[in-house]
């Protein structure tokens, strides 16, 4: 039963054609940095749904080049977004709603960890949406941004298409002989994002003494 309910989503994901499902993910990785969408709707869910349709690794290595890319416009636009307009932004209904408490995070965790920041914050809640705009904020370089931001937008991708494409290639490879491959699909995904999770969890303790005065 649960194979066939998993077999008919995975096959009307993958009946979507591939470059739609890479165009999705990428606008929605662009616009998760770059208008905050992420702080309402996380880019990984899509990814994941997305690499779930993955059926080769040509695919997924096309896949995970236009979600850097994506990824890359987004924060790029986060950036000049803080870089014209950041103080109206901050001071405004949306910078408000965002709250003041995280521009002081993202502002002090910049000045106390630099690059280091940019990289990390990729992987912090809230403030991989807020740094951008931070850094456009601080008068930082955009060739120096773009240095770290770039192979922290790569592992993340990297994450979150192995994680999905591997689980759902698993269950392919086991769905006709072994009833309980649905149960395996889920395990795996579970186990993943488990692993990413606590990944995240331990950054943000380790580094969440850099973000108070």
């Amino acid at each position: 039963m649960l194979n066939d309910v998993l077999s008919s989503i995975l096959d009307v994901v993958s009946g979507v054609e591939p470059w739609l499902r890479i165009l999705i993910a990428s606008v929605a990785i662009m616009l998760e940095t770059s208008v905050l969408i992420g702080l309402i709707v996380p880019g990984d869910s899509i990814v994941i749904v997305s690499a779930m349709g993955v059926t080769s690794i040509p695919e997924a290595i096309i896949l995970g080049a236009f979600v850097v890319a994506g990824a890359l416009a987004g924060e790029s636009i986060g950036f000049m977004i803080g870089r014209w307009a950041g103080p109206k932004l901050r001071h405004s209904r949306l910078g408000r709603w965002i709250g003041e408490h995280n521009w002081q995070r993202a502002e002090t965790y910049l000045r106390r960890r630099g690059g280091i920041a940019i990289f990390l914050s990729r992987f912090l809640p809230v403030l991989h949406s807020v740094v951008p705009l931070t850094v456009g904020m601080s008068g930082y370089s955009y060739r120096k941004f773009l240095a770290w931001t770039l192979p922290a937008c790569a592992l993340w991708s990297a994450l979150y298409i192995t994680i999905a494409a591997g689980a759902a290639e698993t269950y392919r490879e086991l769905a006709d002989s072994a009833h309980w491959a649905g149960y395996v699909f889920f395990g795996l995904i579970a186990l993943g994002l488990l692993v990413v999770f606590g990944g995240k969890k331990l950054l943000h303790f380790l580094e969440h003494r850099h973000m108070k005065d």
